[in-house]
């Protein structure tokens, strides 16, 4: 039996989120159509409304509705430390660690070879406007201790050491291999504290 032709466009859409296959793209597809028409529709809404409204922070290029973002636009904030995350995520962890009071850049991913992800996908021309605004004394490098976190911790520690800006890393109190997304906040916290200057 062939289904039809728009319940086959909402499984392959379904399939572009990470961790979902083509099982259970079509369980989702089935469960949003029979069982919760209403919570489909407030998907498509958010999705919809998200597509429209979401943009990047102009100053450290996360996620945002205004031109600048709540933390960069707070004035409390340290304008000497920037602190250089791959994703949005790892910036929400950092901030619910309560551990790092100055503002951030956002990458948007991390320098990845094997995928042909160079400095380019990743806004390291951004990143180096953004930190040379007279005002950062001190980068904060705090990618993943992944490899390819390594890679893009190492090209950021030489763009900039050069440059007069002091470089430090997170300390290796997270586990290798980890992720900030996924490190409970006291470590993080620890991480962040105990940060080490990039020799």
């Amino acid at each position: 039996m062939k289904t039809p032709p728009s319940l086959d466009q909402l499984i392959s859409a379904l399939k572009v989120l990470p961790g979902v296959g083509p099982k259970s793209a079509q369980r989702m597809a089935f469960h949003l159509l029979q069982r919760d028409k209403g919570g489909a529709e407030r998907l498509a809404r958010a999705l919809d409304k998200a597509l429209g409204q979401v943009m990047h922070c102009e100053r450290c290029n996360t996620f945002s509705e205004t031109p600048l973002c709540n933390v960069c636009a707070d004035p409390e904030r340290r304008q000497d430390l920037l602190c250089i995350v791959e994703m949005p995520a790892d910036l929400l962890m950092l901030e619910q660690a309560r551990c790092f009071d100055g503002l951030y850049f956002v990458l948007m991913g991390r320098i990845s070879p094997m995928e042909g992800i160079g400095p380019r996908e990743v806004n390291l021309d951004k990143l180096l406007v953004r930190a040379q605004d007279g005002l950062v004394e001190e980068v904060v490098i705090a990618t993943n201790f992944t490899a390819e976190g390594e890679v893009t911790s190492h090209m950021i520690s030489e763009l900039f050491k050069s440059r007069g800006i002091k470089v430090t890393r997170i300390a290796r109190g997270m586990p290798v291999g980890g992720e900030l997304e996924f490190i409970d906040p006291g470590t993080l916290a620890q991480a962040v504290f105990e940060r080490r200057e990039v020799g």
